[in-house]
């Protein structure tokens, strides 16, 4: 160890690609979906579980038992409300959560075209 480097967290961030390649190589891994029930009907990742936003305070326990199994990756339309989910998580102690940068819409533009939009 060097003296006075600190190890830096995990980026709040992770790129479509990289949540892709971490799914392709079935990578333990929790999707978190913030959106609201209407959007989530229309089109999802996967097997994300939705917890609108509104919903994560209350969901911080189970929260907390999925982050000790697996990463959290938290997504929504376009990352804003993921990224602001993530960071309240992380100030409640959960390191182990990204967002999705640039959210759905990255996703669909750089993987998966073939997803329903809005």
């Amino acid at each position: 160890m060097i003296p006075g480097l600190t190890m830096r967290e995990p980026s709040p961030e992770i790129a479509p690609a990289e949540l892709k390649a971490w799914l392709d190589a079935s990578a333990p891994l929790s999707l978190i979906d913030v959106r609201e029930p209407r959007e989530f009907a229309i089109s999802r990742i996967g097997d994300a579980e939705l917890i609108p936003m509104r919903n994560i305070p209350g969901a911080l326990p189970a929260l907390r038992e999925k982050a000790a199994r697996a990463p959290l990756v938290v997504y929504c339309q376009h990352g804003l409300r993921s990224r602001q989910a993530v960071a309240w998580l992380r100030r409640q102690g959960l390191a182990a959560c990204r967002s999705l940068s640039g959210g759905l819409e990255a996703w669909r533009r750089t993987v998966d075209p073939s997803l329903e939009r809005e």
